[in-house]
């Protein structure tokens, strides 16, 4: 196994084909540790769009985290039904899709697992992934992908993958 200290990113070890170490970030008020993936390739050449990428979520997280938690609310408030329906039992969708009335409600039902650092494409937007397992759908999860500081998309893990 290969291990670094980088400066910005902290001790990572390299699996196939990406960086892993740890975060800390604040989601719903609470402060989690997570997994920490940056691709890139054994060398740990990270490109500077990667490295801005993470600088400015650092440097920007609970703004960036406001929007994410605004947005994964929104994402619950339009297919918790949906998924209420397919349980069938109103108790076991109470357990796993309550009703709620505010982004607080979901800080038993979300958490956050892994940030990933992606590799630049062409457009060369700064793109970060949140993983999140999720109460409702333990085998998709949720996935929030941010570009340039921005929410673009909530939905399953694989919209980040």
């Amino acid at each position: 196994m290969k291990n670094i200290n980088d400066e910005l990113f902290g001790e990572l070890e390299y699996k196939t084909n990406f960086w892993r170490g740890k975060i800390t970030i604040k989601m719903f008020n609470l402060e989690k540790v997570i997994l920490l993936s940056v691709d890139a390739d054994e060398s740990a050449d990270f490109s500077s769009i990667q490295k801005d990428a993470f600088r400015y979520f650092i440097q920007n997280m609970n703004n960036i985290m406001n929007e994410v938690e605004k947005q994964v609310y929104e994402y619950y408030i339009e297919n918790f039904e949906e998924y209420r329906e397919m349980v069938g039992d109103e108790s076991e969708a109470d357990r796993i899709a309550p009703r709620i009335d505010s982004s607080s409600g979901l800080a038993e039902m979300v958490n956050p697992t892994e940030l990933i650092v992606r590799r630049v494409r062409k457009n060369g937007k700064r793109r970060l992934g949140l993983l999140c397992d999720v109460s409702w759908d333990n085998e998709d999860g949720l996935g929030i992908k941010i570009e340039d500081e921005i929410v673009e998309e909530v939905g399953y893990q694989d919209i980040v993958l």
